[in-house]
């Protein structure tokens, strides 16, 4: 088997250099976790894109809550992605949808192509899961240019949606990556992986630091790494 992709969830400098000296393979960046991500300061951007050797990718994500944006949020949406091109990361993690729960193609292809002229790669995130029918929205996705989703199976985490995910692995093929995020841990993740046959993997591998913060662990994602490259 090919090596697997590990990108790490960071929400701040220190973890991002964590994910970074564990051997992840990229990140993304976003703050607010416990809201499950916003998009980052543009400070922080900056500063992380100067100490960070590996790619970066951007959670365009303006508030917690639906995927459904008003026409404000579209407009701060497509600055943030500005701003990423600007700085020199190499892709942005987006996603929007309608209220039928439909994804709102209009919209999304319109970050795209912003994306595009800074040559970023697209992520679409777990919006993807909000997706009232995740098979339509998959041949979307594609049919958008974006390189990968990120999913849980439309579960609340990925392991509970393996058997869906297997199915997305299998719908996708060669035409974009079908990358499961949500609820994995080192001991997880190689099941996981040899199950669906996912080539990319994505968490966050936090552990509990003095002073009450949370953040990367960089022997976790080590332990990750090592564990589903021995599949």
């Amino acid at each position: 088997m090919n090596k697997i992709i590990l990108e790490v969830c960071a929400d701040g400098l220190e973890s991002a250099l964590a994910a970074q000296e564990g051997g992840a393979g990229r990140i993304e960046l976003c703050q607010q976790l416990e809201i499950d991500g916003t998009t980052p300061s543009f400070a922080l951007i900056n500063n992380v894109r100067r100490q960070l050797g590996i790619k970066i990718f951007v959670l365009i994500r303006p508030r917690g809550g639906d995927f459904v944006y008003n026409e404000a949020e579209f407009l701060q949406m497509q600055e943030d992605i500005r701003h990423c091109g600007k700085a020199g990361c190499e892709g942005v993690v987006i996603g929007m949808l309608n209220a039928d729960g439909s994804i709102d193609v209009p919209r999304c292809a319109a970050l795209v192509a912003i994306a595009r002229e800074y040559t970023m790669q697209v992520t679409f995130h777990r919006a993807f899961d909000r997706c009232s029918n995740q098979t339509e929205a998959l041949e979307t996705v594609i049919k958008l240019g974006c390189e990968r989703v990120l999913t849980s199976g439309g579960h609340p985490t990925a392991p509970e949606g393996i058997g869906a995910l297997k199915q997305l692995v299998a719908q996708a093929g060669d035409r974009i990556i079908i990358m499961p995020g949500g609820g994995l841990t080192p001991d997880n993740v190689a099941e996981l992986v040899a199950t669906t046959g996912a080539k990319e993997v994505h968490g966050s591998f936090r552990s509990a630091y003095p002073g009450d913060v949370c953040r990367t662990d960089p022997e976790k994602v080590r332990t990750a790494i090592s564990r589903i490259n021995a599949i």
